[in-house]
């Protein structure tokens, strides 16, 4: 079973946490939450997991050494700490690095971990501002002070935890920001795995043209002033207070619903297990999510595309997509043809933007073969998996 953490750990533990509780008890409060019942819900469904795990806090410090800018700045120096969890595994098995995606945090990938573990020594992370690492005031007002809050704070998580030589793998957000991530410390990533990666959407003419039309009519002006002021789906959550929990689950059930995943997507439990743990996950202190301006313009285009960067990749890199996500798999294919790398494209069929929930067989067999140089003794002999669509 995963590793029990106890409670005198989590006292001991020099995290946040220490400093987030209230002498309210959370039934009393408007937002029924805490750093506390983050890492608690966190544990709840991290018990589905099979393999013993260790989770830490690992102290990042307050800004990146030497910089007279502190990307993390709040009212204290105070030190910051990523949430991380490593799984046991096999002596000499390649790292797998993996980055959770906006509005998210690693225990979405609770389905993934006993199948991965098998073959990695798997160690998943909460991005600064989310899940259970620290939540400073984000305070960047810039996308390169945006993506540096991001790429910085990992490069210290990296150094502290000693890493080099890893698969980097990142979903959504979270491929935009290891993408950003290896093209600035290629030196220490082996191979790329993109999933439903944000940022390389090609832009057409329809699209903008679409976008403007949109905008001129009265809901594109109160949609596009709540995304210039920076208003959050988190903060309909805490906005909602005790009833936050319920829109939550209600959201769960129906975001995760077999319309075209292969065998249903969650037991009973674990929909539970997961809506609490999002609750909690999203009405906490408002800090990572605040980056949403500055990374995307209205309609969810990259201010800083990827595709205009792709040549400068010197990482070989795997894009994985579900055949029905919304996200642009043509602008990873175009992607490719820029990039002096090895790179390519795999689609898996019945899956949308959740691939590794809707189709976790499908994005096993990918992820095994996006990483066959690590695996495979004869990695050009290794057969496309059957179902899988390269593209």
């Amino acid at each position: 079973m995963a590793e029990e953490i106890s409670k005198s750990e989590l006292r001991s533990s020099p995290s946040i946490l220490a400093k987030s509780r209230s002498l309210w008890p959370s039934v009393l409060r408007w937002i029924p939450t805490s750093a506390d019942h983050i890492i608690a819900s966190e544990k709840r469904l991290l018990s589905l997991v099979n393999t013993p795990y260790v989770q830490e806090q690992v102290n990042i410090g307050s800004g990146p050494p030497g910089s007279t800018v502190r990307w993390f700045r709040s009212s204290s120096n105070e030190p910051r700490f990523i949430n991380t969890i490593t799984f046991d595994s096999k002596e000499g098995s390649p790292t797998l690095v993996m980055v959770h995606g906006y509005a998210a945090s690693q225990g979405f990938f609770f389905k993934n971990f006993d199948y991965l573990a098998n073959r990695f020594k798997v160690i998943a992370i909460d991005q600064l501002g989310w899940g259970g690492s620290s939540r400073p005031d984000f305070t960047c007002k810039s996308t390169e002070e945006t993506e540096a809050w991001f790429i910085d704070s990992f490069e210290e998580w990296r150094k502290e935890k000693n890493l080099s030589n890893f698969i980097l793998l990142g979903h959504s957000f979270g491929g935009y920001v290891a993408a950003k991530y290896a093209l600035k410390h290629p030196e220490h990533v082996q191979h790329l795995i993109l999933v439903g990666a944000a940022g390389f959407s090609s832009g057409s003419e329809e699209k903008y043209e679409f976008i403007n039309r949109f905008r001129a009519t009265w809901k594109g002006v109160i949609l596009s002033h709540l995304w210039e002021s920076n208003f959050t789906p988190q903060k309909i959550i805490r906005g909602l207070g005790p009833w936050g929990p319920d829109l939550v689950r209600k959201y769960t059930a129906a975001r995760f619903s077999p319309r075209y995943s292969v065998g249903g997507v969650f037991t009973e439990e674990e929909s539970r297990l997961l809506s609490d743990y999002v609750y909690h996950i999203s009405a906490s202190k408002a800090s990572g999510e605040l980056c949403l301006k500055y990374i995307f313009a209205f309609g969810a285009f990259a201010r800083s595309p990827l595709l205009n960067s792709a040549s400068e990749l010197k990482v070989p890199t795997t894009f994985i997509y579900g055949t029905e996500d919304w996200m642009d798999y043509q602008g990873a294919q175009a992607a490719c043809k820029q990039m002096k790398v090895p790179c390519e494209v795999i689609r898996v069929p019945k899956a949308g933007h959740f691939v590794f929930l809707e189709n976790r067989d499908g994005f096993h067999s990918a992820v095994l073969y996006a990483c066959r140089r690590f695996l495979s003794p004869h990695p050009d002999d290794e057969p496309f998996p059957e179902g899988l669509i390269s593209a």
